[in-house]
């Protein structure tokens, strides 16, 4: 079921998972702007016609996050050559567009992630909440850095998502850490964190696993999740646990910015 969803619909899911705090819509474009946190969250996501020539749609673009006091940046999921995502790219690159490493849009079947995560006995179960605590917040590490103040306003701007935490066996610290939210049967998973003292340790799997087991009482059927492509230990880590590629993005960034 999972792997059949094109990659407008996949896009269309995670863009509900996780938003901007302010937004605008041009035609099928979606303008995101989140006080700077996070890429997804501070770009246009162009799924389909922006109802008007590009040279307009751009201005418009321009403008918003010129409003946002943000640089334009346009998250470019990539689709099958011809298509109009795939044209779209190019276009913007002819244009001098400026292009970043990619990230990997995995997915798997609920199932199979719960198959390679069950609970285990050594670990605590987590702790789910509706909110990120104050623990969890010092747990998840964005890009290996702090969390900015406006991150709080991201993070919880979905459809009642759950933000699990994981202690350690022997108390202390939070050791784990990760956010869930589910849209039309697909848990997406993120943020997910787990400290340093504590990798290899199991934390990383039971957190990944209780999300599973939350998504699998509210009936949903498959996973998604997004990591940098040079992140080679976190894509081969949800390999083992059943995720393949579904598809990559990138972002482009302005040539004026």
């Amino acid at each position: 079921m999972c792997d059949q969803l094109s990659v407008t619909a996949l896009e269309t899911i995670a863009a509900r998972g996780w938003r901007g705090t302010s937004t605008l819509r041009i035609g099928d474009w979606l303008l995101r702007a989140g006080s700077g946190f996070t890429g997804r969250a501070n770009s246009v996501l162009p799924l389909g016609s922006a109802g008007c020539p590009l040279d307009a749609a751009l201005d418009q673009v321009a403008d918003f996050y010129a409003e946002q006091g943000l640089p334009p940046k346009i998250q470019m999921p990539l689709d099958e050559p011809g298509s109009p995502l795939s044209e779209l790219d190019r276009e913007l690159q002819d244009r001098g567009w400026r292009r970043s490493d990619d990230a990997i849009v995995m997915i798997a079947s609920l199932a199979a992630l719960l198959e390679a995560c069950p609970p285990d006995p050594t670990l605590p179960a987590a702790s789910l909440e509706p909110v990120p605590s104050i623990g969890w917040l010092a747990g998840y590490h964005y890009r290996g850095r702090p969390l900015p103040p406006a991150a709080v306003a991201v993070l919880v701007n979905a459809d009642s998502p759950v933000f699990a935490s994981v202690s350690p066996a022997d108390g202390g610290d939070i050791a784990g850490v990760g956010r869930g939210v589910i849209d039309d049967g697909w848990l997406g998973v993120t943020a997910v964190t787990v400290g340093e003292r504590h990798r290899r340790t199991g934390v990383g799997r039971q957190v990944m696993g209780e999300l599973g087991r939350w998504a699998a009482d509210r009936a949903a059927h498959s996973v998604y999740l997004q990591v940098d492509s040079l992140n080679e230990v976190a894509v081969a880590m949800y390999g083992r646990l059943g995720f393949t590629q579904h598809h990559r993005y990138r972002y482009l960034s302005s040539p004026e910015a």
